[in-house]
């Protein structure tokens, strides 16, 4: 079933490389399969399991390969022992290797791949996996950057891969409803969207200097850490916890945040590139009245203006992203005693001709503002398709033919490239960039264009 936002999937999504082997195999080469139906009810025969493989294994990716649990783990990758020590003890029998590359290389019977590590090692990893035919899923954002985004994108369909982003709001009944309740006119169209998170809720955001170099720990690779990206000395200011704070290596509030909050209106009001962005940052600096650029780590706060064109007979819509503390107006719908802060310290508000709804940081709990009018709004039926599970099980049954993931690149690929679009524009700051999607490219500002795809360092590449 194609879903809101979505387009056909690639003939892989409808019928896995392992399916198909397995079809041929128990008719043409005497291998007994055992089917379902053999099994009974609620069983999985071993030949419906998919062979899954993590790059990651600490942090959210102990999540992920817990959620995948009932296939077969059969190899885990982590350049940080500690880190990921308790799922090693929980895998005790399964391969562990540090570099993603050697791990791949030698178990051609993976048929699937997570992605759950920082954000510059995301493209880099999930580019490998496609291009030797295996499904990802990729934490969200999907990369650091707009370009890589795209080259993933295209990678993905080239391939035929099964593919998901890991924003699970997408999965969740809240955003099928705010497409039903917007779509039916509950609040007219809809000209403005507030999005805001308490974000940054890490150390070192707004910091302008490296911090001095400092022993590597024993159970950590740190030439593996980084990956693509250009060497610098260690220091744990950088991971394993706080590297979303810098450019080099993650995609600050918005990377972290972005791909869950900007998704609902993305679906939901069917955007796909803006056409200009503004971003105006909150700096700490010794003399404010100079602006000298900061390209160590994100500001402290920043408010960003999206701008997206008319379509499908859609209003043209502005989008504004607030972290750092900075927030939108409190609607005048919103009763006294109600917090602003619809879900996990953040939410979006949806401004239309007749009303307002908000909704949580995965697009949950939508109300119409005030309550009173949420009790009087007359529901339109339930027409969209619900996701049956979680979202990590909603790509496995893509991985096994049974229809596209709910954020597979062909939605996910360009909802991250125009989250990130705002890290680009934060790099100019009070510059409206104008934006061509299509051909990604800054129309106003060539020198914007440098920072559109990633540059790595000799010997990685996508």
């Amino acid at each position: 079933m194609i879903k809101p936002n979505e387009s056909p999937a690639p003939a892989s999504d409808r019928m896995s490389r392992r399916g198909f082997v397995g079809a041929v195999a128990g008719t043409a080469s005497g291998v007994t399969i055992v089917s379902r139906h053999v099994l009974g009810r609620g069983q999985t025969a071993p030949s419906d399991k998919l062979n899954v493989a993590s790059v990651g294994a600490g942090g959210m990716a102990a999540n992920n390969i817990d959620r995948c649990s009932g296939e077969n783990i059969v190899a885990l990758c982590d350049v940080d022992e500690m880190r990921a020590a308790k799922t090693f003890q929980k895998y005790p029998n399964v391969p562990k290797y540090k570099d993603f590359r050697v791990m791949l290389e030698k178990h051609k019977e993976i048929d699937a791949v997570i992605v759950a590590c920082p954000d510059h090692v995301h493209a880099l990893a999930a580019m490998m996996a496609i291009k030797m035919k295996k499904h990802v899923y990729v934490q969200k954002p999907m990369t650091r950057t707009v370009g890589e985004a795209r080259r993933l994108t295209e990678a993905a369909r080239e391939y035929g891969v099964a593919s998901q982003m890991g924003n699970q709001g997408r999965s969740m009944e809240g955003q099928r409803l705010l497409c039903e309740w917007i779509w039916d006119g509950a609040i007219g169209p809809v000209r403005e969207v507030h999005c805001f998170t308490n974000r940054p809720v890490w150390k070192g955001q707004g910091s302008w200097t490296r911090p001095p170099e400092m022993p590597v720990p024993a159970t950590l690779d740190w030439d593996l850490w980084l990956a693509g990206s250009p060497f610098r000395p260690y220091n744990p200011a950088y991971c394993p916890h706080d590297w979303r704070a810098w450019q080099q290596f993650g995609a600050g509030s918005l990377g972290d945040m972005g791909c869950h909050i900007m998704d609902a209106p993305f679906n939901v009001l069917k955007l796909r590139y803006p056409k200009a962005v503004q971003a105006c940052i909150a700096e700490q600096v010794n003399e404010p009245w100079k602006r000298v650029e900061n390209k160590e780590t994100f500001p402290n706060a920043s408010i960003i203006r999206y701008y997206f064109p008319e379509r499908e007979g859609m209003p043209p819509v502005k989008l504004i992203w607030y972290d750092g503390g900075m927030m939108p107006e409190r609607p005048e719908e919103l009763e006294p005693e109600r917090k602003m802060d619809f879900g996990d310290g953040g939410g979006t508000i949806f401004v239309g001709d007749k009303g307002k709804i908000t909704c949580g940081t995965y697009g949950d709990s939508p109300r119409i503002i005030p309550e009173a009018k949420m009790q009087e709004y007359k529901r339109p039926p339930k027409t969209l398709p619900r996701v049956i599970g979680t979202h990590e099980q909603n790509w496995i049954d893509a991985c096994k033919g049974k229809g596209p993931a709910s954020s597979n690149f062909n939605y996910s690929g360009p909802l991250t490239e125009t989250v990130v679009m705002g890290n680009l524009a934060i790099l100019f700051p009070g510059q409206k960039l104008e934006w061509n999607g299509e051909l990604m490219q800054v129309t106003n500002n060539p020198a914007a264009n440098d920072f559109v795809m990633a540059k790595y360092r000799d010997g990685w590449s996508l």
